[in-house]
């Protein structure tokens, strides 16, 4: 079957061929942009949101390349980095596939008594803390010996790339026949992590319910026994560990009525656990996609679903008055919803598309959070990477066959980005509402977002986004950074782009093997990677600004560090 899904993934790649990601116009003259900074303003904090990461398939993250990349996401933030994955209390061998995983955590003897197996999820959360990051502890799915699924139902799905999507609701998303089974089974599980890791450490995890429950190919169950399912499991945590941190329900979208109901149940409601009201409630969790669509020959993205799904879940939290101040978790926060699908639409994944997209994103989900006045405590990327797959097979992913992707990059930026945002401007940013109202149709989104480190430094992040994945001019900054001190500023650029920081156009340019040999490799990982770029003079001061001049190619992303 592995063959099988290589040769459907190598089919897609063909049918739809990766696009060149050189979308610089050099008949076009350059555009000419003015930003500023004023050092001396702070003007809010700025909360790591970036530093959370995901999965559908748990058992990547073992395997050669899921190591290899595992160990770059705990570089960007040792020990604050975070990993959610489906599947890991599913029935199975551990054998990943599209969209599956499983652990083999829970069966039953003849008699119909519990058999605890942790081997396989040991194993995943050993390499996550291995590598600096830590569990978004995501409980679920149903086990087989556990599923109420109708009988001739089968537990684990056949889906892959091309396949309609709810073919993945087999007997895994059905509620379990015994619900203290089920909260047993998360209890064990617990105490077994305590013993384990200890109680200080997965205290600092996160524990959450299930995924998208609201969906029908993720839940089976009525909304009612979602809500039993839930706090049943919460109650098998704090039964272990009274002080973890728990939360949900990480619904698709804003989850509509179903994300009304859970938060009405979890303040006022009857526990079914516990038969007292509420839910211990430690975060709020929920899910935010764009809508890219194939048109006139490219890739149009569509930020506008996105962040008004954010806009609305922020709303939804912030209305709620004894949830208002709880933090909240975007649990799944992409260009659109399934990782696993490639094609035409989806083209955008492999180069600075991707890369441009997320920061631009991102600096509007920091700006809708501080709108809402909620605690917006991080945005997870659903992406990680596909093991033994095409090379550039067009999957949302972090890497392929272990090269990172231009994406990564973005955040290796962000990880750069201090805790202090301080004030900014670009006569080129498009304002948020027009970004809501109809996306960056018209003038590109040259932009800017700056901050204070905590060893006092200015990191100013730039980018040139727009929805049209297609040529335009450079844009040509000319940056304005007052409240300086001082008579000079060492300046330091990290670029994402064309020819920066991109293994994919550098795969291009060697004919796009899809078995390079060890030196092809190696220049592939060279061309992946960021090098700072020193300014060969130091910017003058007068009066406690510096005039910076530099250029943006086209869904480029660009840091500048002064110090």
């Amino acid at each position: 079957m592995h063959r099988l899904l290589c040769l459907t993934a190598a089919l897609t790649a063909l049918a739809f061929p990766a696009m060149a990601q050189d979308r610089t116009d050099d008949a076009a003259p350059p555009v000419p942009v003015t930003m500023t900074v004023d050092a001396g303003r702070t003007v809010a904090p700025l909360p790591p949101i970036w530093r959370f990461f995901g999965a559908d398939e748990p058992n990547y993250a073992t395997m050669k390349d899921g190591r290899k990349l595992m160990s770059h996401l705990g570089e960007l933030r040792p020990g604050q980095v975070y990993f959610r994955a489906h599947n890991l209390l599913s029935t199975g061998d551990g054998t990943p596939a599209f969209k599956w995983g499983s652990t083999n955590a829970y069966t039953e003897d003849a008699q119909g008594n519990p058999v605890y197996n942790w081997t396989v999820v040991d194993h995943i959360i050993d390499t996550y803390l291995a590598r600096g990051v830590k569990p978004y502890l995501q409980i679920g799915f149903t086990p087989q010996a556990m599923s109420s699924a109708p009988e001739g139902t089968p537990y684990q799905h056949t889906w892959r790339p091309g396949f309609a999507y709810d073919l993945i609701a087999t007997g895994w998303v059905w509620p379990p026949k015994d619900y203290e089974k089920w909260e047993e089974l998360v209890y064990q599980w617990t105490k077994h992590n305590v013993e384990r890791y200890g109680r200080d450490e997965v205290a600092t995890w996160y524990f959450q319910v299930w995924n998208e429950p609201n969906l029908k190919f993720y839940w089976a169950g009525t909304p009612e026994e979602f809500y039993r399912l839930h706090d049943h499991a919460i109650a098998g945590v704090r039964r272990a560990l009274p002080e973890a941190r728990v939360g949900g329900p990480d619904v698709a979208g804003s989850g509509g009525a179903f994300m009304d109901g859970f938060l009405k149940h979890v303040v006022t409601g009857t526990n079914y656990a516990t038969g007292e009201t509420g839910t211990p409630t430690d975060f709020l969790s929920f899910h935010a996609k764009g809508a890219p669509k194939f048109t006139d020959g490219h890739v149009r993205m569509s930020m506008i679903e996105q962040l008004k799904a954010i806009d609305t879940g922020f709303g939804k939290v912030a209305a709620v008055p004894e949830l208002k101040t709880r933090p909240i978790v975007i649990g799944e926060n992409d260009p659109e919803g399934c990782a696993a699908c490639p094609g035409p639409q989806n083209a955008y994944r492999n180069g600075t598309l991707y890369a441009s997209y997320t920061a631009a994103s991102y600096a509007r989900i920091w700006e809708l959070a501080g709108r809402h006045k909620v605690n917006l405590d991080g945005a997870l990327t659903w992406a990680f990477t596909f093991e033994d797959q095409p090379w550039f097979a067009g999957y949302r992913q972090l890497a392929t066959n272990g090269i990172d992707l231009p994406v990564i990059n973005t955040f290796r930026l962000f990880s750069q980005l201090g805790p202090d945002q301080v004030a900014a401007t670009s006569n080129a940013q498009v304002p948020l509402n027009d970004v809501m109202a109809s996306g960056i149709r018209g003038p590109a989104d040259v932009g800017v977002l700056a901050t204070r480190t905590k060893d006092n430094r200015l990191a100013i992040l730039v980018w040139h986004y727009h929805d049209d994945d297609i040529a335009g001019p450079v844009a040509a900054v000319a940056l304005s950074v007052s409240g300086l001190k001082g008579k000079s500023v060492k300046v330091t650029q990290w670029r994402v782009d064309g020819d920066h920081g991109n293994a994919f156009t550098a795969w291009q340019k060697m004919g796009s093997p899809q078995s390079p040999d060890q030196n092809q490799y190696a220049e592939l990982e060279t061309a992946s990677k960021m090098t700072p770029q020193i300014w060969p003079e130091a910017a003058r001061v007068t009066n406690g600004t510096a005039e910076l001049n530099f250029t943006v190619p086209r869904q480029g992303v660009s840091l500048l560090i002064l110090e």
